[in-house]
């Protein structure tokens, strides 16, 4: 066997350690919890032994393409031969040369660098290391820099030579200890991703029970519901009114940890401003003129759980400052208390006021409004998820039976397509009063139809002269006004029913039944 391969057993290991610098020496070696360190300390030990005035230990890194003195140190390419490190892992072989003739021979900037300084007649020694159990499984380079005869002395020297096994062994098992350490840690990501998917993808199927709809704003904002849930950060929910708000907050609460928690909600609108920080904080007896018990606040009631503030825009500013402080320490006091109380809750605060705005003009608080902002989320308007219109109407149509316990009624095409055309400035909270109508006016076993939907204020009609004004029978005034909106259009178009039913959104066939149900025959076509 080459000088480069050869290493004395285990059991030889104390008695050559000791001939070279004592066991007491080698036991820090043999305590290094990574190869970095081990490389080191064998570095400090070998050059104190021997009085080498420089010592290295270059690591091949795990592509085997270049070698690396540490952190921070230069790289070598094991296919740049303007070093002799290159040559040596290679060549299996060791080389040992003069400073001054490498100097030079080898133009490698960093190789010339290292080299620095160091007197020319002196020797470099460069041995591959390499993994006892697998030849040619290199590790790494020594690179021995002294005097000729203290270099020389290495050769066959039993002491240097069980440094050298003991440093490949010991460098393997950390390397082996590493890449297992490695492996557990990726499977235990790979479980935890794996849970978290799983989680993730059965979350998804309950909240689109919940939070219906199929378009992609509706599968992005249930992620970023399943996403929120499984923080402790404060959720902004904005958009306009009617979009959910309050659905969505359950949802965030019901998936969360604090799911087995109490749901508080309260509208900061609803409540006189006088009224508003004894229904969060609760007051003791004689706080005010009202006060004739204690009473438990809002924030007790969902300790544990969630607190949900609707319309936090419209919280008066002095009472802005004392949410500030229970969101920032968790403590508050109750009106007319001396003594301060602890809440662990979540809170979900919603709006539809343009806080940046309200900030800028002095009426909301900047501190508070970015300890709301920690999760924001943005609740689409439902002109922007029109697709979901027949699934939600269907969904409205469904409950709506269930309360009143009447067959269930379903929308015809035609009407959903005048759904569709609707801008819903009221968005679900306006769909679903719609719906609710449209089953309420529906005859008995058949679907609704747009005679069966109330007028629209925000579309644009065909005025008709000679509406009926008010009346007791709804049924007989919707079926006056069809009657005279379809002759209005069929005098429009002179007569021509095509066009006429395309004007009106319905189908040829359908303009025909009504105008023989409306006796609408007589008229000319």
């Amino acid at each position: 066997m080459s000088a480069a391969g050869r290493s004395v057993t285990d059991g030889d290991h104390g008695q050559a350690l000791g001939a070279l610098a004592g066991l007491d020496a080698a036991l820090p070696l043999v305590e290094s919890e990574a190869p970095a360190q081990l490389r080191r300390r064998a570095c400090r030990l070998l050059a104190r032994a021997r009085g080498l005035p420089q010592v290295d230990c270059l690591a091949l890194d795990t592509d085997g393409r270049r070698l690396s003195a540490g952190a921070g140190n230069a790289a070598y390419r094991c296919d740049d031969f303007r070093h002799p490190y290159a040559h040596v892992i290679r060549s299996g072989a060791p080389l040992q040369a003069c400073i001054g003739t490498l100097r030079a021979r080898m133009d490698h900037p960093d190789f010339q660098a290292g080299m620095a300084g160091l007197k020319g007649d002196w020797e470099l020694l460069c041995r591959p290391l390499c993994d006892p159990d697998a030849p040619r499984g290199w590790l790494g380079v020594w690179a021995l820099v002294g005097p000729r005869e203290v270099v020389a002395a290495l050769d066959g020297d039993p002491g240097f030579m069980a440094l050298e096994g003991l440093l490949c062994r010991l460098w393997c098992r950390l390397l082996t200890a590493a890449k297992a350490h490695r492996q557990g840690q990726d499977l235990r990501h790979s479980l935890q991703r794996l849970g978290r998917d799983t989680r993730a993808h059965a979350l998804s199927g309950a909240l689109s029970r919940e939070l219906i709809g199929s378009s992609p704003a509706m599968s992005r904002l249930r992620d970023q519901v399943i996403r929120a849930a499984g923080t402790r950060l404060a959720v902004l929910l904005q958009g306009e009114t009617g979009t959910g708000k309050e659905r969505v907050a359950r949802a965030i609460h019901r998936h969360s940890a604090q799911g087995d928690g109490p749901f508080v909600a309260i509208n900061c609108a609803a409540i006189p401003e006088t009224l508003l920080e004894s229904e969060l904080f609760g007051h003791v007896r004689g706080a005010h003129s009202s006060a004739t018990r204690d009473r438990t606040g809002l924030l007790a009631a969902a300790d544990g759980g969630t607190l949900f503030l609707d319309e936090i825009g419209d919280m008066p500013p002095a009472l802005q400052a004392k949410l500030l402080r229970v969101l920032e320490s968790g403590w508050y006091r109750p009106l007319g208390g001396g003594r301060e109380r602890r809440a662990d809750l979540r809170l979900v605060s919603a709006t539809h006021q343009p806080l940046t705005a309200r900030i800028r003009e002095g009426r909301f608080r900047a501190d508070l409004y970015y300890r709301l902002n920690q999760f924001p989320l943005r609740l689409p308007a439902l002109r922007e998820r029109r697709a979901d219109i027949p699934e939600l109407a269907d969904h409205f149509a469904a409950a709506y039976a269930a309360r009143e316990g009447r067959p269930r009624a379903s929308l015809s095409p035609t009407a959903l397509t005048h759904l569709a055309a609707r801008d819903f400035p009221g968005n679900l909270r306006e769909l679903r009063n719609q719906v609710e109508y449209g089953c309420a006016m529906a005859p008995a076993g058949q679907p609704i139809g747009p005679a069966d939907l109330p007028l629209s204020e925000t579309r644009e009609r065909t005025p008709v002269e000679g509406l009926p004004g008010p009346a007791f029978n709804l049924r007989e005034v919707v079926r006056d006004y069809e009657a005279r909106l379809i002759r209005e259009k069929l005098r429009q178009f002179n007569g021509n029913r095509a066009k006429t039913a395309v004007s009106l959104g319905l189908p040829k066939r359908t303009l025909a039944h009504k105008c023989r149900k409306l006796q609408l025959d007589e008229d000319p076509a």
